[in-house]
């Protein structure tokens, strides 16, 4: 039978509240890194991030920027929004090969161990002045994974910075476990839950500046969001989120990932193979 992307549900506050997660920062212990340096191991663990790195190449990232032009218009046709394009791996053969990139996994692996999947992949698409913020949040407030042991990825697929509005972090805040939020009830941000007085869990804000084609990474427990986009420019990313192979998860969540490096050490992932198109 044909996984059918849509159909996997996303959990309520509510029901993730009731699930036995282990929830905190679970530090990084690699002896002997392949990609970073025992330094941007450190630094991970204490900030919660890391950046920039260079992913694709000019041509890559050219390729990759076509590509997403041709979905996002496809997408729009639909009646959908530039936001809406998730679980792309799983509908795009070209993004399933994307995920598994070395220059990505290599540095992934270098904090998540031998054994990793990728379980998520999601454009977020701020399009010129579209008056649309995202509010600082955890990622892992919206996830049925236990332990918290992702790493995302945020590839750049235009250039951002801040005149585009670009994602900024709060360094240290993924210290302190899951962080009391509020529903949101802006119209004009794309998620649903807000942490208020974000400032008070780090020490200020870093804005994530990335070239098309370079990519950061962070916690799931590290607060970050970004500002309504008010240039001309359009700001996107892919962000794809990596796990260690033994976190566990629910709500049919195992269909989404698949191993991208070592073993499927929990036994659960099972996501159904390459897409055909």
């Amino acid at each position: 039978m044909t996984l059918k992307v849509d159909d996997i549900p996303n959990p309520t506050p509510a029901q993730l509240a009731e699930l036995p997660r282990e929830i905190g920062f679970v530090p990084s212990v690699n002896s002997r890194p392949q990609t970073l340096t025992a330094g941007q191991i450190e630094q991970y663990n204490a900030q919660g991030y890391l950046l920039p790195f260079d992913g694709l190449d000019a041509d890559e990232a050219r390729e990759l920027r076509a590509f997403f032009d041709g979905v996002l218009a496809a997408f729009i046709e639909l009646g959908r929004t530039s936001y809406s394009i998730n679980t792309a791996h799983l509908r795009f053969a070209r993004i399933y090969d994307l995920v598994q990139h070395p220059k990505i996994v290599d540095a992934v692996s270098d904090l998540l161990g031998d054994n990793v999947v990728c379980w998520g992949s999601h454009f977020f698409c701020k399009m010129p002045r579209d008056g649309k913020s995202v509010p600082w949040h955890q990622d892992s407030t919206y996830w049925p994974l236990s332990p918290t042991k992702t790493v995302t990825v945020w590839l750049a697929i235009d250039d951002a910075d801040p005149e585009n509005a670009n994602m900024k972090f709060i360094p240290r805040s993924h210290l302190h476990g899951l962080i009391d939020y509020d529903l949101s009830q802006d119209a004009n941000t794309v998620l649903d839950l807000a942490v208020q007085n974000p400032h008070s869990y780090g020490e200020g804000e870093v804005d994530v500046q990335l070239k098309a084609g370079q990519f950061s990474m962070h916690s799931d427990l590290l607060l970050h969001g970004s500002e309504a986009n008010p240039s001309d420019r359009r700001r996107c990313g892919l962000t794809i989120r990596y796990a260690a192979a033994d976190v566990t998860t629910w709500y049919d969540w195992h269909k989404k990932g698949f191993v991208v490096r070592g073993k499927n050490t929990s036994g659960q992932w099972d996501a159904p193979g390459k897409p055909s198109h």
